[in-house]
């Protein structure tokens, strides 16, 4: 919203309006000990060119911006280029509402409509929704979405689903008296542990959820999960923290997955802060599924003449329908970040989507191989078939020593799996990205190498 400022005419004519003569009497109901008097004790205005140099000048003080980063556990830093921010920022986007009214709403409406056609395609799943806030509060709404199909109450996780999800899902069935969350350890590759998984399964479980691929890297099989969860008659449920996977890798729909849930950041923006993110979320297209779909999902339709327009189809939220019969209670979606995303997905079509897959595909393996060809280093699993995220054992036995000495080197090398369990406190966590040029790829090699 652009600042406006009013004349002395225009503040008269406002205060005669309220009856008063001046901005003091507006004021007056301020106790004087409340008002400040005086000057700002603030620097002299700067001119554009003067700010701009002072801004940069305090960002170069921030050491996190000059750091090599091979971070990702969740979220990661690929390519967004500025076309989507510019696009952004035009005003009926980012001052856009939720659409109540299709008439004046025609433009957002299609943006959700393009979003759930991305996700629909990217999931290989029929029914898309609107967006949730984050992977995370995805996984949890696909978990109640299986309870209340099924109407059990008992959902399976496997432990490489990203533990933040996992904490999500928890808080989220709490809110249930009956409810029961049973977490079962990977396996040797980092992989969901069938055997483990179908010892764990039974006939009250409604879900069986597991990461795609897994937060340890590797891809999971999940034609073989499908089938041990429909053998008990629970649903599966992949979540998925990078999109970009996908690109390569067959679509959890395409492999047996009933309910498909994820995180679009890789996608929409970099990672600030530990967000914003956007949940990502498709089902199979059944009408039982369409009914217990959490959020809402924006529809094609025509109007008297004829036309192509867009509305709101489904909204089963506490807003629109009585408490007890709402699927969630999510009040809004992230309307800014998805359309981000959706930008993001057209600049890069699908020939672009596969061709950036690629290039972190190939990146990832050059820097797996540098890395196993230094003594002390091996596969943090098992070989198992991965994308651009792996785990290595590290020289030395202590992946938070090895963070620690490369953070001082200006290298952030990746997440200490310590974090998530004792049991994996020799392993670390790489993530590589298109953004990752051969030299940085080098010099990560080169100062593990010299610890």
């Amino acid at each position: 919203m652009r600042y406006l400022p009013h004349t002395e005419a225009e503040i008269g004519e406002m205060l005669e309006v309220v009856g008063l003569s001046s901005l003091d009497d507006l004021f007056r109901t301020v106790p004087p000990s409340a008002r400040f008097s005086g000057a700002l004790a603030v620097e002299p205005a700067l001119d554009e060119a003067e700010l701009m140099t002072h801004l940069r000048e305090l960002a170069d003080k921030n050491p996190g911006a000059r750091y090599l980063s091979f971070l990702g556990a969740g979220m990661y830093a690929h390519h967004v280029p500025p076309a989507v921010d510019q696009l952004l920022l035009r005003s009926e986007f980012y001052t856009a509402y939720t659409p109540y009214q299709p008439e004046v709403s025609q433009g957002t409406l299609q943006a959700i409509w393009e979003f759930q056609t991305i996700v629909s395609e990217l999931y290989g799943l029929p029914l898309a929704n609107a967006s949730i806030y984050d992977g995370a509060s995805s996984a949890a709404e696909g978990a109640l979405m299986a309870c209340r199909l099924t109407k059990r109450s008992r959902v399976v996780v496997s432990q490489c689903v990203h533990p933040d999800y996992r904490a999500t899902v928890r808080t989220y069935l709490s809110g249930r008296d009956d409810a029961t969350v049973v977490e079962v350890p990977v396996g040797a590759d980092g992989r969901a542990d069938a055997a483990a998984l179908a010892a764990a399964l039974d006939a009250e479980s409604a879900a069986l959820l597991v990461g795609y691929p897994s937060f340890f890297g590797p891809l999971n099989d999940l034609p073989v999960l499908a089938a041990l969860a429909h053998e008990k008659g629970a649903l599966l449920v992949a979540a998925n923290s990078e999109p970009y996977a996908l690109a390569l890798a067959e679509s959890p729909g395409a492999l047996g997955a009933d309910i498909a849930v994820g995180e679009g950041q890789p996608i929409a923006c970099p990672p600030q802060l530990g967000g914003p993110g956007v949940g990502l979320f498709a089902c199979k297209g059944d009408r039982q599924f369409l009914q217990q779909l959490p959020g809402r999902i924006c529809g094609e339709t025509v109007d008297a003449n004829g036309q192509r327009g867009y509305v709101l189809t489904l909204s089963t939220r506490e807003q629109h329908i009585r408490r007890e019969r709402a699927t969630s209670n999510i009040c809004t979606n992230q309307g800014l970040i998805a359309l981000a995303l959706t930008i993001r997905m057209s600049l890069l079509g699908k020939s672009g989507f596969v061709a950036v897959a690629e290039r972190c595909l190939a990146k990832a393996r050059y820097l797996e191989q540098a890395i196993l060809a230094l003594p002390g280093y091996s596969r943090g699993f098992s070989e198992a078939p991965y994308f651009n995220e792996f785990a290595v054992r590290v020289r030395g036995g202590s992946a938070a020593r090895v963070v620690e000495a490369l953070e001082a080197r200006g290298i952030v090398a990746g997440f200490d799996l310590g974090r998530v369990s004792a049991d994996f406190a020799d392993r670390l966590l790489i993530a590589v990205t298109e953004n990752h040029r051969r030299q940085d790829l080098d010099r990560l090699v080169s100062a593990l190498g010299e610890l």
